[in-house]
């Protein structure tokens, strides 16, 4: 069985240039080299060049990739071309748990090419990071630290988003994100300041605190947990409070069903065991829509969107376990820090 490789310290040496939603590689790699004065000086940076050196790449082809969020979604929002429509998480609290712990899952839906990998990354103070990355991402976007702290993320969209502002890029957030050892101090990495595109970021640290942030460019909203839990997929819950207006699509109602079903199953299986996890991660309800996602054969191979990988993490236990694809077919692989050895399915 194939399982996602485990990656020290820095990315693998990655070689693949991901190029999507009608913006040319000329101007793709001229907007990401207004990024980097941005980050001169941040350990980003010198990840995303030690990469580039180590894989034989143009920085600024890396840099295309680490800032894809800001490129992509932005053309998402002014363009008529295919746009995300996955990723759905959520965050249990202990009061709902069945072994009283804090635990997290998501869907990560994308692109079904894209090769992913488990990051393990230790800091100079001890800090050690546990996160699912996407291939040429130097830092992770879906996981946990050592303070018991763990990220979930969904892509959003707005009116107001635009790459042009020039400010910390969606995927340096996240890696700060891991590297804060409070729940306050992570939410301040994604409420301070403005923000080129829209994000939400769901936040928990044990032993029992859990918040989800939507994010728009100018303005953030805090959704709190209701029943012991909060979910959330790829639309805002109240954009209008936000003072932001979502582009018209014909694909956000797959984000409602989405969150709707998904509700239900945490719902219905309170308190929620790891396995009821796994359960909510693979359910097909209303295929093609489901929390689930396969190639919808109906739908031009260039819009296909599948769930690359589906982590479900234990904050009390600094214990990750994903898979390497859809979870309905796939087995989930077990790791933790400080260790990153294979623990079990």
């Amino acid at each position: 069985m194939v399982t996602l490789p485990v990656v020290h310290v820095h990315g693998e040496h990655y070689d693949r240039f991901l190029r999507e939603g009608q913006l040319n590689p000329r101007e793709a790699r001229a907007r990401a080299e207004r990024y980097l004065p941005l980050l001169d000086g941040h350990p980003y940076s010198d990840a995303m060049r030690g990469l580039a050196e180590g894989s034989e790449q143009d920085v600024l082809d890396l840099v295309v990739l680490n800032m894809r969020y800001e490129l992509l979604y932005y053309q998402y929002s002014i363009l008529p071309v295919g746009e995300p429509d996955g990723c759905s998480s959520f965050a249990v609290l202990p009061s709902a748990s069945e072994n009283g712990h804090l635990l997290l899952g998501e869907n990560w839906d994308w692109i079904p090419e894209v090769l992913g990998a488990v990051l393990h990354t230790r800091e100079p103070d001890g800090l050690e990071t546990l996160s699912f990355t996407e291939a040429g991402i130097v830092g992770g976007k879906i996981g946990l630290n050592s303070a018991g702290l763990g990220l979930a993320i969904n892509g959003l969209l707005s009116t107001a988003d635009d790459w042009s502002r020039l400010v910390m890029p969606f995927h340096v957030r996240c890696y700060e994100i891991l590297r804060r050892r409070t729940l306050a101090s992570a939410a301040e990495v994604v409420t301070s300041g403005s923000r080129a595109c829209s994000a939400n970021f769901l936040l928990a640290q044990v032993p029992d605190q859990a918040v989800d942030i939507e994010a728009a460019p100018d303005s953030v909203c805090t959704i709190a947990a209701e029943r012991g839990a909060v979910a959330h997929t790829n639309h805002f819950l109240d954009p209008a409070s936000l003072g932001v207006s979502e582009p018209r699509s014909e694909r956000r109602p797959h984000s409602y069903t989405r969150l709707a079903r998904l509700r239900e199953l945490i719902d219905a299986r309170a308190p929620v065991s790891v396995g009821d996890m796994e359960s909510c991660l693979r359910d097909h309800d209303n295929f093609p829509d489901s929390v689930c996602r396969h190639e919808n054969q109906d739908d031009p191979p260039e819009e296909w969107c599948v769930t690359v990988t589906s982590v479900i993490m234990d904050l009390e236990e600094r214990a990750l376990r994903l898979t390497d694809g859809p979870p309905y077919e796939h087995l989930y692989e077990g790791y933790s820090i400080p260790h990153t050895a294979v623990l079990g399915r």
